[in-house]
This record gives structure tokens, C-alpha cells and sequence, in this order.
């Protein structure tokens, strides 16, 4: 039975309204909270058995994510998908692979994370595992809001939504009025 994405999220509590400042630095009036999709087991796993569903067949090797949410979602597509799992952990400001992780050569490595807006953690995750001679065979993601992610291989959303974020310096007058909240990993 096909799962209604959206309606999972929704359910889940993870989309909010208000005015926010994203990871990005960019204000939206949207904001994807994964800490809901994440303390939920079977809204995570339904969101995951959509990327591995969508991969399976294609030759992929290990699974891939960086730190805080892509780790939980990499163990779950890499179980779902039989395979096995790295993940990338930002050290001196530096996403790197830790923990005597390893990645042979010509791995073929497909990255999952959580909420896409700039896809800064998904290339910089990208960049730790071809430093060490990976192929990034594809790119998945629970929620796209990005408006032109390119990452220069094969890329799936588990659900794409428009949701428009705007420039410090370009917040809309309706935006301003609303106080402001820093949601996020990198708000600290």
C-alpha cells in the first residue's frame, strides 16, 4: 500500500509554521522538524523503506550519513537495504569519517540525510568519503526543500515541497513581524 509522505510528516508533528532561521542562515516560513521523524520508529522507517524501496537493485555498496540525523537514517535505509553503514562526524569543522572508519576504494557509497535546504552536510559528507576513494553512487533525502540541489549524482527525495526561504537581508514584511526562532543542529 503506497504510503502517503506527507501526511506522515504532518502527523508526526515535524512540519512547523512560524518565522525561522534555518541551519542556512536563510529565514522561512516553514520549518521541518526531524527530531519528530526521528523519535518515531515507524514514521522513520516508512520514510527510509521509500529511499531503500527506490535504490533497490541499483549497485550500491554501503550507506552513508552525517552527523546528528543522517546517522539514524543511514542505519535504517542500510538495514533495510542489507548493508552495511558509515557515518560522517564533523571534526575541527571538518565533516570526516572517525572512529578508524574505513571506506575501500571504488566503494560505491549511496548518502542519506534528513532535511535538504543547501546541502551543505550532504557534500561535505560526499567530500570525507571521496577523500578516502569512494564513488557517491547517489544521493537520498527524507525532506527536500531545497529550489536547485544538483550534487552531481543520481538524487530522490522521499518528499519534495516547496518551501521558500529568504536572504537575512531579504525577509518579506509579513515574515519580520513574526519573533523569530533558530531551530536546528548548527543554531548553537
Amino acid at each position: 500500500m503506497p504510503v502517503d509522505v506527507g501526511k506522515l510528516l504532518q502527523d508526526s508533528g515535524a512540519i512547523l509554521k512560524g518565522h525561522f532561521q534555518l541551519a542556512s542562515g536563510r529565514h522561512s516560513d516553514v520549518y521541518f522538524e526531524k527530531f519528530r521523524i526521528l523519535e518515531q520508529p515507524k514514521v522513520l522507517s516508512a520514510l527510509c523503506a521509500e529511499i531503500a524501496g527506490h535504490f533497490s537493485g541499483s549497485s550500491i555498496d554501503i550507506v552513508a550519513g552525517p552527523t546528528t540525523g543522517g546517522i539514524i537514517i543511514a542505519f535504517e535505509v542500510g538495514r533495510q537495504m542489507g548493508l552495511q553503514t558509515r557515518y560522517a562526524e564533523t571534526q575541527n569543522g571538518v565533516k570526516t569519517l572517525r572512529r578508524n572508519a574505513q571506506v575501500a576504494p571504488g566503494t560505491r557509497v549511496l548518502i542519506v540525510d534528513d532535511v535538504l535546504t543547501t546541502g551543505m552536510s550532504v557534500m561535505e559528507t560526499a567530500e570525507a568519503l571521496r577523500a578516502q576513494g569512494a564513488e557517491i553512487a547517489a544521493i537520498a533525502v527524507l525532506i527536500d526543500r531545497s529550489n536547485d540541489f544538483n550534487p552531481g549524482a543520481p538524487f530522490f527525495a522521499a518528499y519534495k515541497v516547496k518551501a521558500e526561504s529568504f536572504a537575512p537581508d531579504e525577509i518579506p514584511e509579513w515574515l519580520a513581524k513574526i519573533p523569530v526562532a533558530k531551530p536546528g543542529t548548527r543554531a548553537t
